[in-house]
């Protein structure tokens, strides 16, 4: 399992430490969290730099703009509350 490592020195409330083949590693706040690309299929292909630019929104969010993903920080610390399922209308998935 290939990692690479980097700390983001730009933004000092959130680093992602670490990229494995298998997920990310991050602190937040001072808390480490594991974002596993099964759960946020969004990073699985995503550049490098892309990854690492991530920053802080407020007091309880976390950015990545060149991804567009916003994750709240309780979604991290309880991500059981947070099913990533996609609701659509039957209407929207008939006709479009």
């Amino acid at each position: 399992m290939k990692t690479i490592s980097k700390q983001n020195t730009k933004h000092t409330s959130v680093n992602v430490h670490s990229i494995m083949s298998d997920g990310i590693f991050l602190t937040v706040c001072g808390n480490d969290y594991y974002l596993s690309y099964n759960r946020l299929p969004w990073f699985r292909n995503a550049k490098l730099s892309d990854i690492f630019n991530v920053k802080m929104i407020g007091d309880d969010a976390i950015r990545w703009d060149a991804l567009d993903v916003d994750l709240e920080i309780d979604s991290l610390k309880y991500p059981e509350r947070y099913p990533l399922v996609m609701k659509r209308d039957v209407n929207e998935v008939l006709y479009n």
